[in-house]
């Protein structure tokens, strides 16, 4: 009963942070390592299947057993993230949300920052 949760819950946090993607300060790197979290401990192939991901396999390895971020990665990260939430303060036009998405904006900045660059 446990291992079916851990899949659903792993498969729910792979579907969240897909969805991150696109939707500025829904993060998606802690949901999908959340999702290795859940899968590691309910189906190696299921882990292994999303660590041999094309598209994030290497990124996620990366990160979970260097701790390292590709430069070309920090610079899509961080242009994505700020532009994301520049567009969303000059929709919502609220100084609250703005003071929010500024200081959400740094903190995830200084984050990112904070790892190790891969050569």
């Amino acid at each position: 009963m446990k291992r079916a949760i851990y899949i659903v819950l792993g498969s729910l946090t792979l579907v969240l942070g897909a969805i991150g993607i696109f939707v500025p300060l829904l993060p998606t790197t802690p949901f999908w390592l959340l999702t290795c979290w859940f899968y590691v401990r309910s189906s190696n192939k299921l882990y292994n299947r999303f660590l041999s991901n094309r598209y994030v396999g290497s990124y996620l390895r990366d990160y979970l057993e260097e701790r390292t971020i590709p430069i070309r990665t920090k610079i899509i990260i961080l242009s994505v993230l700020w532009s994301g939430s520049l567009l969303s303060v000059i929709l919502v036009g609220n100084w609250i949300v703005a003071i929010v998405m500024l200081i959400i904006s740094i903190a995830v900045t200084i984050h990112i920052l904070s790892f190790r660059t891969k050569r």
